[in-house]
């Protein structure tokens, strides 16, 4: 079977933004006028297409990144298959409690449509997923939407992007009239205004410019060019000494800025009222890069642990990354992958690189929301569900069985907040076990643990809404019947002064004996990056053999996972095992495991023990006559304001920066609404951890706080 398209008019491409920015609405707008879908589903009404869950169309909100195709002509060409994109399209949640999410779409990505509100401009989610894109190095464009809302400003808009995302944002619309005067768009590279026409917008008419916006389009034409010639000298030159340059060679040098970062094209418009979404699409397929424009994925050659790599072609060995599990009530356990070299065909295997298992592909499917095409063949570019995968997990890499590569994992920040959750039957106690199971095989930043002590089960995450979403699908989808308790801060362990000690652990009991001896020292570890224990083996001479040192390792890594001080996991240690001893015959690795911990023990009792609680970087958006209220409020919960600013606009609004302890802002929305008769909201997302305070710290250990 044959590629279907060409690979150098593939466009894989996300859309991003704050929560409530519009994104799923830009989605919906996109999947209409490319014909995949026949009505609009709007979010509000809970008919969108992309937001498939039952828990979306309640919440109006994106939960799960939902992966969809279709197929585009831009402007001016004709409509025929010839002329058409292919366009890749994940639709991620703008919630920062499912920041996972957005996080592994944006490592298979190439590049992203950024929406904004375009009364609120730049927010928090906005500067967090910006920031992801900058990580994976992701090309791309912004969209100010909502421009018909009343209090909506494009040159706002424009100043807080420029202000707090990046300087090279160029205009390549203005908007004609504002709020309920909105119009259309003036296309500055073409001079011409845009008329979105019919009954969905979906007839575009080209108009001159109004005369009263001429010196204006001008001007900020002018700006424009000037931004986008300085990246050729040869158009530089010819502009400089006033040569008119054509639109074709705009766009050409454009497209080569836009993919090396330099340049971000900014639109506008509003996706609700059917304006200004086409001329987004045609800049997708313009400006945005093929697979083919992108260097090839590096990876390492697990057979020798040396760099390698695969180029974006069908010609390449056989490359893919999974970046996503999700269960299917049709067809069951779905692995969601970017295919980035090769080709595959479904019934065929494949190895997993990082376990060096070989799996079969049953099925392969494009999926469309929650709707499914089999396909027989797949290409590099395509992002597909593979059904029949048993091993696989996010972030593993599959390969061709001869010639496997290990590409980069996607890494996920740790969960912050723990709940208890009891089943309330023996029955629905196996389809817990079950449920939680599968819940966390697909979500990277849940977790699952047993309480040893109350043999009760605790599920941690990203946050309240995260915790919440995934009890209500507990209940939904695979049918528990579960308590659930108050949700408990994620605190952790650490030391902040270096201890020498050591540990021994020596029995006889008739017979073989057990013998265990070891001398250690323990200090803080700085700057060691995501590691939480660096083992350092001094041992010199034989003084304990070789074949127990990772025993020894291993003993220590236990005392961590379970706490020592409160029960919480230990974080930051270096340890160094620089002697001990051993007995030629009682001598064994479980005798040097428990020295080890032993050992531990003692000196992480004597090195200053203290806890840490996540501190959460908090950003809330108030009318200034509750600033005062609100900065008193959060004092009281221990938060410290790094700064206050003022939203520009004819309805200014006071935003407050600040950093709180998480164990303060559980229930925090009921006292803002309170102080702010309903006017305020706030967003949070993790910052870091920092010690807790003396006092509050023993009401932990001694269980009269959570």
């Amino acid at each position: 079977m044959a590629r279907e398209y060409p690979i150098d008019r593939y466009r894989n491409i996300g859309i991003i933004a704050h929560i409530d920015a519009g994104k799923t609405t830009v989605t919906e707008r996109i999947l209409f006028y490319t014909g995949i879908s026949h009505k609009i589903g709007e979010t509000h009404s809970g008919e969108s297409i992309m937001d498939w869950m039952d828990q979306e169309k309640e919440r109006g909100i994106t939960i799960t990144s939902a992966a969809t195709t279709c197929f585009w002509v831009p402007s001016g060409l004709e409509k025929k298959k010839e002329n058409e994109y292919r366009i890749n399209i994940i639709d991620t949640p703008g919630h920062i409690d499912f920041t996972a999410e957005v996080q592994r779409s944006m490592r298979v990505l190439d590049a992203a449509v950024v929406v904004f509100d375009g009364v609120a401009g730049v927010e928090p989610q906005s500067e967090t997923v910006w920031r992801q894109a900058d990580k994976y190095h992701v090309p791309r464009i912004c969209f100010v939407n909502k421009i018909d809302r009343t209090g909506a400003s494009f040159e706002d808009s424009l100043a807080s992007i420029r202000e707090k995302l990046t300087p090279d944002v160029v205009p390549m619309q203005l908007p004609v009239g504002e709020e309920e005067n909105f119009k259309g768009v003036v296309d500055l590279i073409k001079r011409k205004f845009i008329v979105f026409e019919g009954s969905f917008g979906e007839v575009l008419k080209e108009e001159d410019v109004p005369e009263e916006m001429r010196e204006k389009v001008e001007q900020w034409r002018s700006e424009m060019i000037e931004k986008v010639v300085t990246e050729d000298e040869d158009l530089f030159e010819r502009y400089m000494q006033g040569e008119e340059i054509s639109e074709d060679e705009i766009k050409g040098v454009l497209r080569k800025a836009v993919l090396g970062y330099r340049v971000v094209p900014l639109f506008c418009g509003t996706a609700l009222k059917n304006k200004g979404v086409q001329p987004v699409l045609d800049a997708v397929c313009q400006y945005f890069p093929s697979p083919t424009d992108l260097p090839p994925v590096e990876g390492v050659d697990p057979k020798t642990e040396q760099p390698a790599q695969r180029k974006l072609t069908d010609e390449e060995p056989f490359s893919a990354l999974a970046f996503k599990l999700a269960n299917d009530a049709y067809v069951g356990s779905l692995t969601f992958l970017r295919v980035y070299s090769g080709k595959l065909s479904s019934g065929s295997y494949i190895l997993n690189a990082n376990t060096g298992e070989k799996e079969r592909i049953s099925r392969v499917l494009r999926m469309h929301a929650d709707q499914r095409e089999e396909l027989q063949e797949v290409y590099a570019g395509d992002i597909v569900a593979a059904v029949g995968l048993k091993g696989t997990s996010t972030g593993h890499t599959l390969s061709d069985t001869n010639c496997p590569i290990v590409l980069e994992e996607i890494s996920f920040p740790e969960p912050v907040v723990s709940i208890r959750v009891e089943p309330k039957t023996r029955e629905d106690q196996e389809k817990m076990g079950l449920a939680l199971r599968r819940l966390a095989e697909e979500d990277p930043t849940f977790r699952v643990e047993g309480d040893i002590d109350t043999g009760e089960t605790i599920i941690s995450g990203m946050g309240e809404l995260h915790l919440d979403i995934i009890v209500d699908r507990m209940k939904r989808e695979f049918k528990v019947a579960a308590q659930v308790g108050q949700p408990q801060v994620a605190y952790k362990e650490t030391i902040r002064r270096m201890a020498d000690e050591e540990g021994k652990y020596i029995k006889q009991s008739g017979g073989r004996g057990q013998y265990g001896h070891v001398k250690m020292k323990i200090e803080p570890l700085v700057d060691g990056g995501d590691k939480r224990l660096d083992f350092i083996d001094e041992i010199k001479g034989a003084v304990i053999p070789q074949e127990y040192i990772p025993a020894v390792e291993k003993g220590i890594e236990e005392v961590m996972d379970e706490g020592v001080l409160a029960g919480y996991p230990i974080v930051n240690i270096k340890a160094t095992l620089y002697d001990g001893s051993f007995h030629e015959v009682d001598s064994s690795k479980m005798a040097f495991k428990i020295a080890g911990s032993i050992g531990f023990k003692e000196a992480y009792r004597k090195a200053d023990p203290v806890l840490l609680e996540p501190f959460m970087k908090v950003e809330v958006i108030i009318p200034p006559e509750y600033l005062g209220d609100v900065m008193g409020d959060i004092s009281s919960r221990r938060g410290e304001v790094d700064c206050t600013e003022e939203t520009k606009g004819k309805r200014a609004q006071k935003i407050i920066r600040a950093k709180v302890p998480l164990s303060e802002m559980f229930g925090y929305v009921t006292t803002l609404r309170s102080l702010t008769k309903g006017r305020g909201n706030y967003s949070m997302e993790f910052d870091s951890y920092k010690e807790v305070p003396y006092n509050i710290a023993q009401e932990i250990i001694e269980g009269k706080r959570s």
